[in-house]
């Protein structure tokens, strides 16, 4: 059976455990508080040199850690990989913007606001303004547009969603952007997520 080491708090997390229940793939939790510690011991480091949740282990020791690569190795063969090379290469733009352009400024102020306990005034207003250009950038591309790519649901969405959804905890308000929170549920509904 499947391991998945991860911190429920981590939207890098979650979005490996949906889809590992949305495609009904057996996996055994452990829940790794990173603010412990334990993410940089020694048995964790041995598995896992990058030192970071989610990490997955497989049944013969082998060790795939990153969120996206992650969703893309479940992800083959499955609708929320598109077929054509287009689609995919599109779904794999997003995936890559998330990492560098979405999650290091949602992410980042939502782990200081919530985790680390700084007040709004304490956050550094450039982690603002560019979640801010990312949400604005997600609303733009959402406004005629059910879906971040073609004409269902993709790993781009799951990937996307898990920090976007909460996004509030870091002080980001929703409502300047109507084509997100609608595009919010469509994608909660699609991957199961409550």
């Amino acid at each position: 059976m499947l391991t998945v080491h991860g911190d429920i708090r981590s939207g890098n997390c979650l979005k490996v455990k949906w889809l590992l229940e949305v495609l009904g793939r057996d996996y055994r939790w452990v829940e790794t508080d990173v603010m412990s510690g334990v993410t940089r011991s020694t048995e964790f480091l041995a598995a896992n040199p990058a030192g970071q949740v989610p990490a997955v282990v497989f049944d013969d020791g082998r060790t795939l850690a990153q969120s996206n690569a992650i969703l893309g190795y479940f992800g083959e063969g499955t609708p929320f990989i598109p077929a054509d090379p287009w689609g995919r290469a599109k779904m794999y733009e997003w995936l890559f913007w998330e990492q560098y352009s979405h999650e290091p400024y949602i992410a980042v102020a939502r782990f200081q606001r919530l985790l680390a306990g700084k007040s709004r005034e304490e956050i550094e207003p450039r982690l603002v303004e560019r979640g801010h250009a990312a949400l604005a950038r997600m609303d733009e591309a959402l406004a005629g547009a059910d879906w971040l790519v073609g004409d269902g649901p993709t790993l781009a969405d799951l990937a996307l969603v898990a920090y976007t959804r909460v996004a509030h905890e870091g002080d980001f308000d929703l409502a300047a952007y109507p084509a997100v929170r609608r595009w919010i549920g469509r994608v909660e509904t699609a991957f199961a997520i409550s």
